[in-house]
């Protein structure tokens, strides 16, 4: 049978795609990626995002970080949920969106596990229990002892309703018996941790990076602990919230992710792209200084059950709270 010769050629085409993973693999990306931070500038997402990007580069070419706030990271995170799945629009994501849209959400933007696409996990990072230096608290055990004997006086700020900042908080609460802490809500780490600095706000669960931990050093704030399960590398004088005698561990994996049906020798690229990233002696020295915990064995399989350990571990906390953000 004779084929015209346009249709010819589109078949030709279609075969030498399909039967060519490999060569689709190495000639990608062809074009800038576009890196999606869903939060806004200043917090811990955009702290490892801007590095990360500038050191992929090195292997992928140009790499755009782009921020796109709101929702508790929903809105970026369904931005690349909902993109082409070729590997050219990729998601900072990790616990904190998963939890959001799996667990907090009546009508979520996306589906984490049917939506996206795990490629690996880059860095962990750790919550601190903050106050302004006149608190007149330094440690945990006087933290709560100061709680209850002034009921209604201590509130503390968060990155917004349904963060690890607020998860955390609310369980050192339930921990600690200190339910009069009032939570406040702030849009984004930068306003959260300029009113914990002018006294605006007595106390703040922040995430622990170099910014935080340089406002410590300086008497600006004070971290009264840590939400690791070991001392930071960055600050080892800061004790663990567990070695102050309140067992709250919790961290937060940052990693990339893809549009779900992105070809997997593509999610192969960006994750061997990030193995690279993550060998570097320089690179990973960068991340410890700014406060992370590099994570340079993490693979598309094991981020997926890290993501999924994540969801199991807040999901009977966030039913005790009743929580919904929307």
């Amino acid at each position: 049978m004779d084929f015209p010769r346009r249709t010819f050629l589109q078949l030709a085409a279609g075969a030498a795609a399909l039967a060519s993973p490999g060569a689709r693999a190495q000639s990608y990306p062809t074009r800038p990626i576009r890196l999606v931070v869903p939060f806004p500038p200043g917090g811990a997402y955009d702290t490892l995002g801007r590095p990360l990007a500038e050191r992929l580069k090195a292997v992928l070419g140009t790499v755009i970080v782009e921020n796109i706030g709101g929702g508790g990271s929903s809105l970026g995170a369904a931005q690349v949920a909902h993109a082409a799945p070729d590997g050219y629009t990729v998601l900072l994501g990790g616990t904190l969106p998963h939890v959001n849209e799996a667990l907090l959400k009546s009508k979520p933007l996306y589906d984490p596990v049917r939506d996206l696409e795990p490629i690996s996990n880059v860095a962990n990072n750790s919550l601190g229990i903050a106050v302004h230096p006149s608190v007149p608290v330094h440690n945990l055990t006087e933290l709560v002892a100061y709680a209850k004997a002034n009921p209604g006086k201590l509130s503390y700020g968060h990155v917004g309703i349904g963060s690890l900042n607020h998860l955390g908080g609310e369980m050192f609460k339930s921990l600690t018996g200190t339910s009069e802490i009032v939570q406040v809500p702030y849009r984004g780490a930068g306003p959260a941790t300029s009113d914990l600095i002018s006294g605006q706000i007595p106390m703040a669960v922040i995430a622990v990076t170099a910014q935080a931990i340089e406002l410590h050093r300086s008497g600006k704030l004070r971290i009264l602990a840590v939400t690791s399960n070991k001392r930071l590398a960055a600050a080892p004088e800061l004790p663990t919230a567990t070695e102050e005698g309140v067992p709250l561990i919790t961290t937060n994996a940052l990693g990339l992710l893809a549009p779900a049906g992105t070809p997997k020798d593509v999610i192969e690229r960006l994750a061997q792209a990030t193995h690279a990233a993550l060998a570097d002696p320089a690179f990973v020295q960068k991340l410890t200084d700014l406060g992370f915990d590099p994570d340079p064995n993490s693979s598309p399989e094991v981020f997926r059950h890290t993501l999924q350990d994540d969801v199991a571990h807040w999901t009977p906390i966030i039913q005790s709270l009743g929580l919904k953000i929307d």
